[in-house]
């Protein structure tokens, strides 16, 4: 639940309305300051969460104004060294809804290092809290990429609407869980019931589609927002007078509903050689899946440690299959043959899946048109410099996705299918020994006509290689079964030897901003859903602790190593890149102004203006809201408590263009007042 800001008029005791939201069901408030420690002290007898919210100057040009920043650094620091250690603080948002203008104006890398700087900062006085950054649709591809989970406030008026953006944000959130942090609706213009009503299936949405938590937005219709009270809506579920609406009783009620499943049976296929350093952990967390029954299959692919000993000595119970050194396609296959459950879902040895994995897995048979359904498979927090080096190293084991629910390949450490369709289409290829067998077998399923469905709460943990050493020859195995996958489905490959997918490749980090990301602002930067349009993340960051020179230099030659041994283990040549670069053009001459309006006058009016003397809309992807012959315009607005509006201009082209047409404008705004 959000709380706050209130009118400074607003008489509202904390203790009486924790008592309140605890008992309508709610275990944490959000709040959008940094509060005292008497509100943090009787969170904490009322058994409440506090998500702090640091307030700042994050509504203007932060950047050209390096001391807005540096005064959020310093509040920040002296709040957490006050309150850091306070048993009922969770965590921190460091930001809130920066307008998308004023992040295209800043630059989407500027604005994103600056959240980064603040987050950073906030785990190093209080590591054991949670840091995020309050984003909004309108910049989707503003996530900071050391946030410890995705949070987005959004506002969608339809249950279909809603839970078809959740599955978008978990693929724009990557490993992280997704929060949703703000969602309501106003009674002003909906009315009491819509928002019961849309507040009941906003809970059930998200608790549907795997977020880690649903915020609702607000516990008042008291309000304040820019040192002003806001009277124009009503987002409460109490109203201005601390009387109840509908949706508050929603709210208390609550209980997920169930699942519907079939009553499908699973069989778990684990294949391993040699690996008995790792087969009981893996075992393990199998044996605490929950949800239903389910059989156990361990396939020794010819170890020759004690794999076979430790496991009929460990799990007596579990089905153990020896063979000689087949392969791990051979392996499968053999699994497969001797399961008996109608679903098949395969893991390796280096994995432990999460305590739901079958049970959401499940829910994606329910689908008879899903054969096949996987998730991801997450890095576990490094242990080591090595470890953090190689789970953010290129080529790790990754699904690719076609949309947010369907995928065009998923990894065999987190794949499940029917076993009607395995058999049909022949199981795995014994041809492939260490690797390649997954691509192969969902190229296959996709070439007969069958679906692949994605669950993103389905995980497994998957370990990564323990070194360097072991990382490197992975990669040139992932080569050399590329070469067997091109002789196989030579159609699918480039001339260069590189997969052709259809899909989007998805690597682990979240989906944000990188230097030449290609992104969707919408006609002048209005669009209300603003996205990256890469066909591959970003690699997971290397976690803050082992950023030092020389880490970050062995990633970068990780990054460079990679590519190359794979490209040699497939064809026996070494990739090189071009000796010599295309020029790039000189950008041309750029000037800024802004101008002041009262708070009637919006961005949007100049931007009307404009297009009527002659101004261009310029496309959808492009840095600049207007065009004019060679003349390019952004425009953005800044958001203040203050009675005056400062609007910013950026012009590129001659100098004497941009002093007309500043006083074009200005002449403009006189008359505008005037009127």
């Amino acid at each position: 639940m959000t709380y706050g800001p209130f009118p400074v008029h607003a008489e509202l005791n904390a203790g009486t309305e924790f008592y309140k939201i605890r008992a309508a069901g709610f275990d944490a408030i959000r709040l959008f300051q940094l509060p005292e420690q008497s509100l943090l002290d009787s969170a904490d007898e009322h058994g409440l969460l506090v998500f702090a919210g640091l307030d700042w100057d994050q509504f203007g040009d932060f950047i050209s104004r390096p001391s807005a920043l540096s005064a959020a650094r310093v509040k920040l620091s002296q709040w957490l060294t006050r309150n850091a250690t306070h048993p009922a603080l969770a965590g921190v948002y460091v930001g809130n809804e920066i307008p998308a203008d004023i992040v295209r104006w800043m630059g989407p890398l500027a604005v994103r290092r600056a959240l980064e700087d603040l987050i950073e900062l906030g785990k190093s006085h209080a590591p054991q809290l949670l840091f995020a950054y309050a984003n909004f649709p309108s910049t989707e591809y503003q996530e900071p990429e050391n946030a410890d989970f995705t949070a987005l406030n959004v506002y969608l008026e339809s249950p279909d609407s809603f839970g078809t953006y959740l599955r978008r944000l978990h693929n724009v959130a990557g490993d992280r869980p997704v929060m949703i942090s703000e969602f309501g609706l106003d009674t002003q213009r909906h009315g009491h019931a819509q928002q019961a009503e849309a507040v009941g299936w906003a809970l059930e949405t998200a608790h549907r589609e795997e977020c880690a938590g649903c915020t609702i937005y607000a516990w008042s219709d008291l309000w304040m927002n820019a040192g002003q009270q806001v009277l124009d809506w009503d987002f409460g579920l109490n109203d201005r007078s601390g009387n109840p609406k509908p949706a508050l009783a929603v709210c208390a009620d609550f209980s997920p509903t169930a699942p519907v499943v079939s009553g499908l049976k699973f069989s778990v296929i684990v294949c391993t050689r040699n690996g008995a350093s790792r087969i009981a952990n893996c075992l393990r967390a199998i044996e605490k899946l929950e949800g239903f029954e389910f059989e156990i299959i361990v396939v020794d692919d010819g170890s020759e440690d004690s794999t076979a000993e430790l496991v009929r000595k460990l799990f007596p119970a579990i089905c153990l299959i020896s063979i000689p050194p087949s392969g791990l396609s051979a392996a499968r296959n053999i699994g497969a043959a001797h399961a008996r459950g109608e679903i098949l879902a395969f893991t390796d040895d280096d994995c432990e899946p999460d305590k739901e994995w079958l049970a959401r897995l499940r829910k994606a048979f329910a689908n008879p048109e899903i054969a096949a359904a996987g998730g991801p498979n997450l890095a576990p927090p490094a242990r080591s410099a090595r470890e953090a080096l190689v789970s953010s190293a290129p080529g790790a084991p990754s699904h690719v996705l076609l949309d947010d629910c369907e995928a065009e390949h998923l990894p065999g450490c987190n794949l499940a299918v029917r076993r009607s369709v395995f058999f049909e289409v022949g199981g795995f290829d014994p041809v492939f020994q260490t690797a390649g067998d997954d691509v192969d077998f969902c190229w296959r399923l996709s070439d007969a006509g069958y679906r692949l469905g994605f669950v993103p709460g389905a995980f497994v943990w998957h370990w990564r290689r323990p070194s360097i050493r072991a990382y490197l020859k992975q990669q040139i195995g992932y080569g050399s079964a590329e070469k067997l996958l091109i002789a196989k489905h030579l159609h699918r490959f480039s001339k260069e030897g590189d997969a052709i997918w259809r899909g989007c490749i998805y690597s682990g980090a979240t989906k944000t901003a990188q230097d030449g990301s290609l992104i969707y602002y919408g006609k002048m930067g209005q669009a209300a859903y603003q996205s990256i349009s890469d066909r591959m993340q970003p690699l997971r960051p290397l976690r803050q602790v082992f950023q030092t020179i020389s880490n970050k230099f062995l990633l970068r030659l990780l990054h460079k190593l990679q590519p190359v041994l794979r490209s040699w283990a497939r064809s026996g040549k070494l990739p090189f890149p071009p000796l010599f670069s295309a020029k790039k053009q000189a950008a041309p001459m750029t000037q800024e102004f802004f101008l002041f309006t009262d708070k009637s006058y919006s961005r949007s009016c100049f931007l009307e203006f404009l297009l009527k003397k002659g101004w261009q809309a310029a496309s959808e992807t492009a840095e600049w809201d207007l065009e004019k012959d060679e003349a390019r315009l952004l425009i953005a607005t800044e958001t203040s408590s203050s009675l005056s509006r400062p609007h910013l201009f950026r012009f590129w082209g001659s100098p004497r263009e941009a002093i007309l047409l500043k006083q074009e404008l200005e002449h403009h705004i006189t008359r505008v007042t005037f009127h």
